[in-house]
Protein backbone atom coordinates (compact mmCIF):
# COMPACT_ATOMS: atom_id res chain seq x y z
CA UNK A 1 0.00 0.00 0.00
CA UNK A 2 1.44 3.29 -0.62
CA UNK A 3 1.19 5.74 1.38
CA UNK A 4 0.89 9.88 0.23
CA UNK A 5 2.28 12.41 1.90
CA UNK A 6 -0.58 14.34 3.37
CA UNK A 7 -0.63 18.05 5.12
CA UNK A 8 -1.92 21.64 4.87
CA UNK A 9 -5.37 22.64 4.83
CA UNK A 10 -8.01 19.97 4.19
CA UNK A 11 -11.82 21.44 4.93
CA UNK A 12 -14.20 19.32 5.96
CA UNK A 13 -16.98 19.73 3.34
CA UNK A 14 -20.65 20.36 4.94
CA UNK A 15 -23.65 18.47 3.21
CA UNK A 16 -25.38 21.06 1.17
CA UNK A 17 -29.39 20.52 1.40
CA UNK A 18 -32.66 22.19 -0.26
CA UNK A 19 -34.92 23.73 1.86
CA UNK A 20 -37.16 20.53 1.92
CA UNK A 21 -34.42 18.77 3.44
CA UNK A 22 -33.40 16.80 0.43
CA UNK A 23 -29.70 16.12 -0.97
CA UNK A 24 -28.61 19.37 -3.01
CA UNK A 25 -26.00 17.91 -5.01
CA UNK A 26 -25.09 21.05 -7.26
CA UNK A 27 -24.81 22.90 -4.07
CA UNK A 28 -21.52 20.15 -2.64
CA UNK A 29 -19.96 20.52 -6.31
CA UNK A 30 -20.42 24.57 -5.66
CA UNK A 31 -18.87 24.25 -2.38
CA UNK A 32 -15.68 22.06 -3.87
CA UNK A 33 -15.03 24.34 -6.45
CA UNK A 34 -15.42 27.30 -3.82
CA UNK A 35 -12.70 25.29 -1.74
CA UNK A 36 -10.55 24.41 -4.44
CA UNK A 37 -10.22 28.52 -5.92
CA UNK A 38 -9.61 29.28 -2.18
CA UNK A 39 -6.49 26.91 -2.42
CA UNK A 40 -6.94 24.54 0.15
CA UNK A 41 -4.53 21.74 -0.43
CA UNK A 42 -7.44 18.76 -0.10
CA UNK A 43 -11.19 18.00 1.33
CA UNK A 44 -12.58 16.00 3.41
CA UNK A 45 -15.69 14.31 3.01
CA UNK A 46 -18.37 13.00 4.77
CA UNK A 47 -16.84 14.11 8.42
CA UNK A 48 -18.62 15.45 11.43
CA UNK A 49 -18.97 18.57 9.78
CA UNK A 50 -20.71 17.03 7.06
CA UNK A 51 -23.38 15.66 9.42
CA UNK A 52 -22.58 12.12 8.22
CA UNK A 53 -25.06 10.97 11.51
CA UNK A 54 -27.46 12.25 9.60
CA UNK A 55 -27.28 10.32 6.44
CA UNK A 56 -27.71 7.10 5.66
CA UNK A 57 -25.16 4.84 4.49
CA UNK A 58 -26.58 4.92 0.89
CA UNK A 59 -26.68 8.39 0.88
CA UNK A 60 -22.99 8.98 1.96
CA UNK A 61 -21.51 6.69 -0.90
CA UNK A 62 -23.39 8.26 -3.55
CA UNK A 63 -22.27 11.42 -2.13
CA UNK A 64 -18.57 10.18 -1.97
CA UNK A 65 -18.84 9.71 -5.71
CA UNK A 66 -20.24 13.43 -6.06
CA UNK A 67 -17.19 14.91 -4.65
CA UNK A 68 -14.28 12.74 -6.12
CA UNK A 69 -16.33 13.54 -9.44
CA UNK A 70 -15.99 17.13 -8.74
CA UNK A 71 -12.55 17.25 -7.28
CA UNK A 72 -11.43 15.15 -10.15
CA UNK A 73 -7.51 15.11 -9.10
CA UNK A 74 -7.46 18.78 -8.76
CA UNK A 75 -6.55 18.31 -4.77
CA UNK A 76 -6.25 15.91 -2.41
CA UNK A 77 -9.38 14.06 -0.89
CA UNK A 78 -9.82 12.28 2.34
CA UNK A 79 -12.58 9.82 2.37
CA UNK A 80 -14.82 9.93 5.82
CA UNK A 81 -15.58 6.05 6.58
CA UNK A 82 -16.63 6.13 10.31
CA UNK A 83 -19.03 3.83 11.01
CA UNK A 84 -19.80 1.31 13.94
CA UNK A 85 -18.88 -1.67 12.24
CA UNK A 86 -15.78 -2.60 10.24
CA UNK A 87 -18.12 -3.58 6.38
CA UNK A 88 -20.25 -0.29 6.81
CA UNK A 89 -16.25 1.44 7.31
CA UNK A 90 -15.37 -0.93 4.29
CA UNK A 91 -18.31 0.46 2.48
CA UNK A 92 -17.18 3.52 2.54
CA UNK A 93 -13.54 3.27 1.91
CA UNK A 94 -14.45 1.24 -1.14
CA UNK A 95 -16.61 4.40 -2.24
CA UNK A 96 -13.80 6.57 -1.52
CA UNK A 97 -11.30 4.32 -2.98
CA UNK A 98 -13.51 4.31 -6.40
CA UNK A 99 -14.22 8.08 -5.94
CA UNK A 100 -10.14 9.30 -6.10
CA UNK A 101 -9.65 9.16 -2.80
CA UNK A 102 -5.75 8.92 -1.38
CA UNK A 103 -6.98 7.79 2.68
CA UNK A 104 -9.76 7.76 5.06
CA UNK A 105 -10.35 8.99 8.01
CA UNK A 106 -12.50 6.78 10.47
CA UNK A 107 -13.44 7.79 13.64
CA UNK A 108 -12.67 5.27 17.13
CA UNK A 109 -16.07 2.93 16.77
CA UNK A 110 -17.93 3.87 19.95
CA UNK A 111 -19.51 0.56 19.08
CA UNK A 112 -16.48 -1.31 20.17
CA UNK A 113 -15.98 0.80 22.99
CA UNK A 114 -12.04 1.78 25.23
CA UNK A 115 -10.83 -1.86 24.47
CA UNK A 116 -7.49 -1.00 23.26
CA UNK A 117 -6.78 -4.22 21.66
CA UNK A 118 -10.35 -4.64 20.07
CA UNK A 119 -10.37 -1.15 18.65
CA UNK A 120 -6.41 -1.88 16.71
CA UNK A 121 -8.41 -5.07 15.61
CA UNK A 122 -10.78 -3.30 14.26
CA UNK A 123 -8.73 -0.98 12.63
CA UNK A 124 -6.79 -3.76 11.09
CA UNK A 125 -9.79 -5.59 10.00
CA UNK A 126 -10.76 -2.21 8.26
CA UNK A 127 -6.96 -1.87 6.07
CA UNK A 128 -6.87 -5.45 5.27
CA UNK A 129 -9.67 -4.77 3.40
CA UNK A 130 -9.36 -1.27 1.94
CA UNK A 131 -6.40 -0.73 0.10
CA UNK A 132 -6.35 2.95 1.54
CA UNK A 133 -4.53 3.96 4.49
CA UNK A 134 -6.29 4.97 7.32
CA UNK A 135 -6.14 8.18 9.92
CA UNK A 136 -7.74 7.72 13.37
CA UNK A 137 -9.59 10.48 14.23
CA UNK A 138 -9.67 10.73 17.84
CA UNK A 139 -12.45 12.77 18.74
CA UNK A 140 -13.92 14.22 22.45
CA UNK A 141 -16.92 12.11 23.96
CA UNK A 142 -19.69 12.21 23.24
CA UNK A 143 -19.23 11.61 19.01
CA UNK A 144 -16.27 9.47 20.10
CA UNK A 145 -13.96 7.90 22.33
CA UNK A 146 -11.82 10.74 23.53
CA UNK A 147 -8.66 8.82 23.86
CA UNK A 148 -5.59 9.62 25.89
CA UNK A 149 -2.49 9.87 23.93
CA UNK A 150 -0.77 6.62 25.29
CA UNK A 151 -4.45 5.04 24.16
CA UNK A 152 -4.08 6.24 20.38
CA UNK A 153 -0.31 5.55 20.30
CA UNK A 154 -1.10 1.61 21.95
CA UNK A 155 -3.92 1.30 18.51
CA UNK A 156 -1.15 2.66 16.09
CA UNK A 157 1.09 0.40 17.28
CA UNK A 158 -0.67 -2.88 17.21
CA UNK A 159 -1.54 -2.36 13.41
CA UNK A 160 -0.10 -1.48 10.30
CA UNK A 161 -3.31 -0.43 8.83
CA UNK A 162 -3.12 3.50 10.59
CA UNK A 163 -0.65 6.22 8.94
CA UNK A 164 -2.11 9.53 10.68
CA UNK A 165 -4.32 10.35 13.51
CA UNK A 166 -6.42 13.51 13.78
CA UNK A 167 -6.98 14.80 17.36
CA UNK A 168 -9.50 16.90 18.82
CA UNK A 169 -9.28 16.25 22.36
CA UNK A 170 -8.94 19.31 24.62
CA UNK A 171 -6.18 20.29 25.32
CA UNK A 172 -5.27 19.73 21.74
CA UNK A 173 -1.40 21.25 21.26
CA UNK A 174 -0.45 18.95 24.20
CA UNK A 175 -1.62 16.02 23.03
CA UNK A 176 -0.37 16.56 19.65
CA UNK A 177 2.99 16.50 21.58
CA UNK A 178 2.38 13.55 23.16
CA UNK A 179 1.93 11.70 19.90
CA UNK A 180 4.96 12.94 18.10
CA UNK A 181 7.28 12.72 20.84
CA UNK A 182 6.19 9.40 22.00
CA UNK A 183 4.64 8.44 18.58
CA UNK A 184 5.14 5.09 16.83
CA UNK A 185 7.55 5.39 13.57
CA UNK A 186 4.86 4.29 11.28
CA UNK A 187 3.09 7.40 12.11
CA UNK A 188 3.30 10.04 9.46
CA UNK A 189 1.83 12.90 10.99
CA UNK A 190 -0.96 14.28 12.98
CA UNK A 191 -3.23 16.89 12.07
CA UNK A 192 -5.56 19.23 14.14
CA UNK A 193 -9.01 19.81 14.09
CA UNK A 194 -11.68 20.94 16.44
CA UNK A 195 -12.85 23.79 13.16
CA UNK A 196 -9.06 25.30 13.41
CA UNK A 197 -9.73 27.32 16.53
CA UNK A 198 -6.26 26.09 17.82
CA UNK A 199 -4.30 26.23 14.96
CA UNK A 200 -1.34 28.28 15.73
CA UNK A 201 -0.76 25.91 18.67
CA UNK A 202 -1.02 22.52 16.73
CA UNK A 203 1.00 23.51 14.02
CA UNK A 204 3.59 25.34 16.13
CA UNK A 205 3.72 21.77 17.83
CA UNK A 206 4.18 19.93 14.92
CA UNK A 207 0.87 18.86 13.26
CA UNK A 208 1.29 18.50 9.84
CA UNK A 209 -2.31 20.01 8.77
CA UNK A 210 -5.16 21.00 9.69
CA UNK A 211 -9.27 20.41 9.18
CA UNK A 212 -11.41 22.83 9.97
CA UNK A 213 -14.97 23.58 8.44
CA UNK A 214 -15.54 24.99 4.94
CA UNK A 215 -16.79 28.58 5.29
CA UNK A 216 -13.40 30.98 4.99
CA UNK A 217 -10.71 28.55 3.56
CA UNK A 218 -9.14 31.72 2.02
CA UNK A 219 -8.16 32.76 5.64
CA UNK A 220 -7.15 28.75 6.50
CA UNK A 221 -4.78 28.55 3.32
CA UNK A 222 -3.14 32.02 4.20
CA UNK A 223 -1.54 31.39 7.37
CA UNK A 224 -0.91 28.12 6.41
CA UNK A 225 0.54 30.21 3.75
CA UNK A 226 2.64 32.07 6.00
CA UNK A 227 3.42 29.25 8.25
CA UNK A 228 5.16 27.06 5.25
CA UNK A 229 7.41 30.03 4.79
CA UNK A 230 8.61 30.96 8.72
CA UNK A 231 6.60 34.02 8.76
CA UNK A 232 4.98 33.71 12.58
CA UNK A 233 3.81 37.06 13.07
CA UNK A 234 1.71 37.24 9.98
CA UNK A 235 0.44 33.32 11.41
CA UNK A 236 -0.89 35.33 13.95
CA UNK A 237 -2.26 38.49 12.57
CA UNK A 238 -4.29 36.06 10.11
CA UNK A 239 -5.39 33.66 13.10
CA UNK A 240 -6.63 37.25 15.43
CA UNK A 241 -8.58 37.88 12.12
CA UNK A 242 -10.14 34.46 12.04
CA UNK A 243 -11.20 34.30 15.53
CA UNK A 244 -14.36 36.06 15.89
CA UNK A 245 -15.88 33.95 12.76
CA UNK A 246 -14.40 31.18 15.05
CA UNK A 247 -16.04 31.86 17.85
CA UNK A 248 -19.11 31.82 16.29
CA UNK A 249 -18.90 28.66 14.70
CA UNK A 250 -18.21 26.81 17.70
CA UNK A 251 -21.78 27.36 18.74
CA UNK A 252 -23.21 27.23 15.88
CA UNK A 253 -21.08 24.53 13.43
CA UNK A 254 -23.11 23.53 10.60
CA UNK A 255 -25.43 26.35 10.66
CA UNK A 256 -22.37 29.14 11.06
CA UNK A 257 -20.80 27.17 7.86
CA UNK A 258 -23.64 27.51 5.70
CA UNK A 259 -24.60 30.54 6.46
CA UNK A 260 -21.44 31.97 5.22
CA UNK A 261 -21.70 30.01 2.35
CA UNK A 262 -25.16 30.83 1.48
CA UNK A 263 -24.15 34.90 2.12
CA UNK A 264 -21.22 34.38 -0.70
CA UNK A 265 -23.30 33.12 -3.32
CA UNK A 266 -22.31 29.64 -2.96
CA UNK A 267 -24.95 27.57 -2.08
CA UNK A 268 -28.87 28.28 -2.28
CA UNK A 269 -29.72 26.96 1.09
CA UNK A 270 -28.06 27.17 4.67
CA UNK A 271 -30.77 24.21 5.75
CA UNK A 272 -29.14 21.58 8.16
CA UNK A 273 -30.61 18.34 9.26
CA UNK A 274 -28.61 18.35 12.46
CA UNK A 275 -30.26 19.87 15.61
CA UNK A 276 -28.44 22.74 17.50
CA UNK A 277 -29.46 26.29 17.83
CA UNK A 278 -29.63 28.34 15.27
CA UNK A 279 -29.29 32.39 14.24
CA UNK A 280 -31.76 35.10 15.27
CA UNK A 281 -31.91 38.40 13.15
CA UNK A 282 -29.50 40.13 15.83
CA UNK A 283 -26.96 36.98 14.92
CA UNK A 284 -27.09 37.38 11.53
CA UNK A 285 -26.68 41.18 11.52
CA UNK A 286 -23.21 40.36 13.49
CA UNK A 287 -22.07 37.51 11.52
CA UNK A 288 -22.27 40.31 8.41
CA UNK A 289 -20.21 42.74 10.86
CA UNK A 290 -17.59 39.91 11.25
CA UNK A 291 -17.34 38.95 7.84
CA UNK A 292 -16.71 41.91 6.60
CA UNK A 293 -14.26 42.77 8.79
CA UNK A 294 -11.97 39.49 8.00
CA UNK A 295 -12.52 39.83 4.40
CA UNK A 296 -11.00 43.23 4.51
CA UNK A 297 -8.01 42.22 7.08
CA UNK A 298 -7.29 39.31 4.40
CA UNK A 299 -7.64 41.69 1.03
Amino acid sequence: MTIATLGGVFPVLPTIFHEDGTIDEGGLVAVVDYVVAAGADGVVFPGLASEYDQLSLDERKRLIAVVGGAVRGRIGFIVGASADTVEDSAALLGAGAAAGASAAMVMTPRAVGRDLDALAGFYSALGARAGLPLMLQNAPAPMGLGLDPADVLHIVSHTDAIAWVKEENMPCGQRITALLEEGDARLAGVFGGAGGRYIVDELGRGAVGTMPAAETPEAHVALMAAHRRGDAEEVRRVYEAMLPILMVQAVFRWRLTKEILRSRGVIDSAYTRAPGPAFDAADLTELAVLLGRLEAKLA
